[in-house]
């Protein structure tokens, strides 16, 4: 029998070393738990950075997916299918807009929102070529692509990569004086996450998405909201925004929409914006391909229900009632989130986020850290109140140190 260690030293002799896993290796997953090669359950309380947001194997979207296998799976954009149009039409019915544009990646449809964002600004917005600017918030998370990065205020992301893409200006999260000071006449949009992830769950002053978005539509600026770790029900609502009654110009989604099932990404827009692009100035070989949007059709069509997101805004009151007990003991130092979704600080005498991560892997409960004294808490929509009580007072153990 091939042990974990096994698996774990041959991985690490054979992939490059982007990653630095926990010591556990999973064979099998359903709902919120998974199964390692030894036959040991672990609740899973980070569900794929919210790519599985409606759980492991669920049957909704396996059916859909195994349907679609057996009829077709990829054409390419050189022809149409008969999901494509579905697809389009219902992902930009949820969001409220007009088009769409289909990807594979976060990453690659946030590359896509920045060619979008430039195109607009040069044949709509009348900005002079090569001039274009777009502000993003220092903090940010949006993917790992060469102009992506350069955009980034993380070291570890950018170290060694450059030389970076121009046409960036990075301002403090949640400063809306310094993103008005920003804005010029060449600023075709702005940026944000509506919540942070990668940084730790960080959510911005109430009331600085929708200052944003007036902002932005006084300026003749596009509002680009990246939801692709917080939108599709993560914080109790469709999209994040939606908790400041904020409607974007343009939406990045991903992760969720793949159900977790595979990658699908898009960027969702009006006519106006995604209009701009002409055959051949884009594409994506495997972009809205027939397997994807069969996946994709279910999750808009669990999405549309509600439950989810209801189900999101409950459990996430429930997780936040057990969090806010935490402060008291000293062991952590702050809580944030919105919804299924939490950061939690630990304090240094507890230890840093990797190692209360790999205490909790230890009672069976697993996480991530972040960014050093961080873990994150993001379960899967569909975990159980019993399960997320106990996979909280498994945090609450590790943490009960002070």
């Amino acid at each position: 029998m091939t042990t974990a260690e096994d698996l774990i030293a041959a991985a690490g002799r054979h992939c490059a070393p982007t990653y630095d896993p926990l010591p556990v290796v999973v064979a099998t997953a359903e709902g919120a738990w998974l199964t390692d090669v030894a036959g040991r359950r672990y609740l899973d309380l980070l569900a794929g950075y919210s790519a599985l947001n409606f759980g492991h194997g669920n049957r909704r979207l396996i059916e859909a997916a195994t349907a679609q296998l057996g009829r077709v799976t990829l054409t390419s954009r050189a022809f149409l299918h008969d999901r494509f149009a579905a697809f389009c039409t219902e992902l930009a019915e949820l969001c409220g807009m007009e088009m769409v544009l289909p990807v594979n990646t976060g990453a690659e449809a946030v590359e896509s929102a920045v060619k979008t964002a430039r195109k607009w600004g040069y044949k709509v917005k009348g900005v002079p070529a090569e001039m274009a600017k777009i502000v993003v918030a220092g903090g940010n998370f949006h993917g790992r692509t060469t102009t992506v990065i350069s955009f980034s205020t993380d070291p570890e992301a950018r170290a060694d990569f450059g030389p970076y893409t121009p046409g960036f200006q990075i301002v403090p999260y949640g400063d809306l004086t310094a993103m008005r000071a920003a804005l010029t006449e060449n600023t075709v949009a702005v940026l944000l996450e509506p919540i942070q992830g990668e940084s730790g769950v960080i959510v911005p002053p109430a009331g600085y998405l929708a200052a944003v978005r007036e902002l932005a539509r006084e300026r003749n600026v596009l509002f680009v909201a990246d939801e692709i770790q917080s939108g599709l029900g993560r914080t109790g609502r469709t999209f994040a925004c939606e908790h400041e009654g904020v409607v974007p110009d343009m939406y990045v989604l991903g992760k969720a929409l793949g159900g977790g099932i595979l990658p699908v990404s898009a960027v969702v827009s009006s006519a106006e914006v995604l209009g701009v692009f002409r055959p051949g100035e884009h594409g994506s070989t495997f972009g809205g391909n027939p397997l994807a949007c069969a996946v994709a059709l279910e999750v808009i069509a669990m999405l549309r229900t509600g439950e989810f997101q209801a189900r999101a805004a409950e459990l996430g009151a429930r997780l936040h009632r057990a969090l806010a007990q935490l402060p008291a003991t000293g062991a952590v130092t702050a809580v944030r989130g919105r919804g299924l979704w939490a950061g939690v600080d630990v304090a240094p005498h507890v230890g840093n986020g990797r190692q209360v991560a790999e205490r909790l892997m230890g009672r069976g409960v697993l996480v991530k850290e972040s960014h050093g004294a961080t873990i994150r808490l993001s379960p899967p929509l569909i975990v159980s109140e019993a399960d997320l009580d106990w996979g909280l007072e498994q945090v609450r153990a590790v943490l009960d140190v002070a």
